[in-house]
């Protein structure tokens, strides 16, 4: 795929905002399911960004940092497997699977980051001891920058050189391989949805899994319905949601007013 100068610098700005946004914007632009269709965009095939980008949040949805634990990260990941995907034709899955070692990379490179900016913190204090809050700010600005620059130069380096050389890689690898990285990148949304679980799951909740579970099996087999059966789930789901966040707030309200748990007026 021939891939033009505003391509390139298309991809470097998005991922540098992407980069930005996973630790101090907090808008979740950062996630695989927006990057992939914004990627795909730039590249002139926006369903197969989508397609990626939402089998690659399925995979990420349970990814979670843990103290100074970095998990692979989402934003290259996301944003390479999209890449692999469009430039490279791969299979989506296989594109999924292809951009583990670049989700690690962007691990690191956020490790190394973090590492970096610690000795800087001392900076940080004494500027608060001097009440100099422009050079805190410039703090945070400069360490934005520097993981924005990091992450655009990563991914940016590796499209190019996947847009020149990744064709020739692609035609080498035996077919039994790449459809080894197609079921592997099939089963990972399943993982990142089993770690999502096992971190969220209740007792009270199970009740709803076996009965989502039983709907999207249902629905999945009836053609005229298969085709919005998310879709459909999301709303039954929404309106459980709804119904119990209505009856909380209806108990907690009456709690407040008295009408739950006595008083010293009732005889009890």
């Amino acid at each position: 795929m021939e891939v033009s100068f505003i391509q390139v610098l298309l991809v470097f700005l998005v991922t540098f905002i992407a980069a930005i946004d996973q630790f101090n914007f907090l808008e979740s632009l950062y996630q695989p399911i927006v990057m992939g269709p914004i990627i795909g965009a730039i590249l002139g095939d926006v369903q197969t960004g989508l397609i990626v980008g939402g089998t690659y949040q399925l995979m990420t949805i349970g990814n979670m940092p843990v103290g100074g634990a970095q998990p692979p990260n989402a934003v290259i990941g996301g944003i390479m497997a999209t890449v692999l995907a469009i430039s490279l034709k791969l299979e989506p899955n296989a594109a999924v699977a292809a951009a583990i070692p670049f989700s690690l990379l962007g691990q690191y490179a956020v490790t190394m980051i973090f590492t970096i900016m610690s000795p800087v913190m001392a900076y940080a204090d004494k500027a608060a001891e001097e009440a100099n809050p422009k050079k805190i700010a410039w703090i945070n600005y400069g360490a934005m920058g520097f993981l924005g620059l990091v992450f655009g130069l990563i991914v940016t380096l590796f499209f190019v050189g996947g847009a020149t050389f990744g064709s020739t890689v692609v035609n080498a690898i035996p077919a039994w391989l790449m459809s080894g990285l197609s079921a592997a990148g099939g089963m990972m949304r399943y993982v990142g949805f089993a770690i999502l679980l096992k971190v969220m799951i209740s007792r009270e909740m199970w009740g709803f899994y076996f009965m989502g579970f039983a709907l999207a099996n249902l629905l999945a087999s009836i053609p005229q319905l298969s085709g919005s059966a998310l879709l459909l789930l999301a709303l039954v789901g929404f309106g459980f949601a709804f119904w119990d966040y209505q009856q909380q707030t209806a108990l907690k309200a009456a709690g407040a007013e008295g009408g739950i748990g006595g008083g010293d007026e009732d005889g009890i």
